[in-house]
């Protein structure tokens, strides 16, 4: 199987995606905790069907540390006992967050309060940045059916 388009091949893809990119390295010197940057991004990432990032993803998190258990769980996430509170809000801000089409109103303002409590303004800044970048790049993989599996942990740091 071979993407639709080889992004790397295209000087326009190139020349965007180079900013996307680097938002991507802005958003790595945050004060988020790793695992539920890794978390959020799995959770959009099955959302929007994206194979390559949920490959990519739970190969990160589990070369970080993370626990399979924790993974097989993320898209149950409210009826699992293994995620923190400030996870939760996390993971329920980006369902939100992903799923705009889906709700009148976008996200709640009962989401919003909840991840109030957890993160502070720089940390919410960062959550609905981190938010946005990994819809961005499932939304890309997705048009062009790139291909899940053969990721290997780091292959892009």
């Amino acid at each position: 199987m071979n993407a639709r388009l080889n992004m790397f091949d295209s000087p326009v893809a190139v020349k965007a995606w180079k900013h996307i990119i680097a938002a991507g390295k802005v958003l790595a010197d945050a004060s988020l905790p790793a695992a539920t940057v890794e978390l959020m991004r799995i959770r959009a990432s099955q959302i929007n069907g994206c194979g390559f990032c949920l490959d990519m993803h739970t190969k990160d998190a589990t070369a970080a540390g993370e626990t399979p258990i924790r993974l097989h769980l993320v898209a149950a996430w409210r009826e699992a006992t293994v995620f923190t509170d400030a996870e939760r809000a996390a993971l329920e801000l980006t369902e939100q967050g992903t799923r705009l089409a889906d709700g009148a109103g976008g996200v709640t303002d009962e989401a919003w309060a909840n991840a109030a409590k957890y993160f502070d303004e720089d940390q919410l800044a960062a959550l609905v940045s981190q938010i946005a970048l990994i819809n961005a790049f499932n939304r890309a993989n997705v048009m062009i059916q790139q291909p899940a599996g053969g990721y290997q942990p780091g292959q892009y740091a």
